[in-house]
């Protein structure tokens, strides 16, 4: 008989994810590498996770790790958020930022 899934740092490392974190929402959330994109994972559990937010580079996901709180949009470049919805970034055109003045 398996025991049930504990999430933590160790547990989520063990799945792959190169850092994770628990979320004020009680989510939890980390940084694993894709193949074209670094992903950060949203909702994660012992089986996957609920959407994941694919970023160009690394240290930007692992930025938006750091600083976001679990609502709304996660903070930098992200290209596309695949999972439940699969929808491209409003902040970005064609992978060009909008700025508004």
């Amino acid at each position: 008989m398996s025991r049930p899934f504990r999430p933590s740092h160790e547990a989520f490392a063990a799945l792959g994810v190169l850092l994770s974190r628990e979320l004020p929402t009680g989510e939890w959330a980390g940084v694993q590498r894709m193949m074209f994109t670094n992903a950060l994972l949203v909702g994660m559990d012992g089986t996957g996770y609920r959407t994941r937010f694919c970023y160009p580079l690394g240290m930007p996901a692992i930025e938006a790790l750091a600083s976001w709180d679990g609502v709304g949009d996660p903070p930098g470049p992200w290209l596309k958020e695949k999972g439940r919805v699969d929808r491209s970034n409003p902040r970005h055109i064609g992978g060009i930022p909008v700025v508004v003045e």
